[in-house]
Formats: C-alpha cells, structure tokens, sequence
C-alpha cells in the first residue's frame, strides 16, 4: 500500500486550473479534510471522501487501497474547495532541479551516470569569481571536472552538450511534471497551457 499512497496525483484550483502535483496519501489528506473533492475523470463529477468510497465500492476496476473497514479507487485528480489562485512558477535552483535540468548527464563527455557520480561544476570557477547560478553551473562527472580544474570549458579545450539556462517548465504552468502523467491529466495541462498569461 505504501507505494500506491507515494503515486501522484494532479491538484486543480477552484478554477479546475493544474497548480500541483501531490501524493495520493497528501491528496487524501485533503479530500479527508474537506479542502478537496476527488475528480472522476470519467464524467468530471466530484466527490467528498465519504461518497468516493461508496463509488469506490461500485466501481470494476482500477488501483485500489484496502483498510480494514473500506476500500477505495486511487485517485488521479482532484479540485481544491478554496485556493484559487497559481503556485510560483519559478524554477527553485536546487541540486534537485540541476540534475533534472541536466538528465543525471556529463555535460561534457554526454555520458549518463548515477547521481554518486556527478559532481556540480562552475562554468566560470568559483575561484575566478563564477557565481552560482543556472547559467554556470552544470554537471560534470569526476573525470570531466578533475579535466577541467580551474579552467573555463575553452582554456580546457573542453566542449559542453548545451548551453545552460534556467529550466522553462511553462508548457506545464511551470509543474515539474515528468513521464509519469497520466491520461486523465492531459485535458487539464492543455487547457493551463493555453490558459496561462503570456510575458510581453
């Protein structure tokens, strides 16, 4: 049960506008507390807790958790009662996010590899006043990084894959989504796609 209680689920604000993405112990937590109510997304019908596990009872199919009294459908969506407004949409420059941005690769030799094994290295070194930011940090592995030392990637005669940027996540509404979204989902993202404001 502990691995269907971490799945995810997708959080929609009053508006039904993606904002989130949480657990499905989180998203229970919520629905328990009366600060959500569980989307079927069949027929986009809604739910307090008591009555989703009554149709939890008449439903066929599909991921269930089991207690000792009831058994219930995971959910995959669901609609906050009060919040309306949009999460931050900043990307938080964490060692979380690098190894996201940079897909747990060497940005140098392009080779993939454990976390472990990675290091974060200065584009322009610290040591020469390179600050820690998107734009100049990216991971190297130890081997890459000890060829590097205190060099620029040009005085090093070293070549980087990509350039590095702070991550665009817009065409989520800035959630940090990943491969694991569901079909249920895919309505909600189109629409805050479209939905978002854009910048000038």
């Amino acid at each position: 049960m502990v691995g269907v209680l971490s799945e995810k689920v997708l959080v929609l604000n009053r508006s039904w506008v993606a904002v989130n993405v949480a657990t499905v112990r989180r998203a229970l937590t919520l629905v328990y507390g009366g600060y959500a109510r569980i989307v079927n997304p069949k027929d986009y019908s809604t739910y307090d807790f008591d009555s989703w596990v009554e149709a939890s009872d008449e439903a066929k199919s599909g991921k269930r958790i089991r207690s000792a009294t009831f058994e219930l459908c995971v959910p995959e969506i669901i609609v906050l009662t009060a919040y309306n407004s949009l999460y931050s949409q900043d990307v938080r420059f964490s060692r979380r996010n690098i190894f996201e941005r940079d897909g747990n690769t060497c940005q140098f030799c392009a080779r993939k590899f454990d976390r472990t094994d990675l290091t974060i290295d200065h584009v322009l070194p610290r040591s020469r006043g390179g600050k820690s930011t998107w734009e100049n940090v990216v991971l190297a592995c130890v081997r890459c990084n000890t060829r590097k030392g205190s060099r620029t990637p040009e005085e090093a005669g070293m070549r980087m894959l990509k350039k590095p940027v702070k991550p665009k996540w817009a065409t989520r509404i800035g959630l940090k989504i990943g491969p694991r979204c569901k079909a249920s989902w895919e309505q909600f993202l189109e629409e805050a796609y479209w939905d978002v404001e854009l910048k000038e």
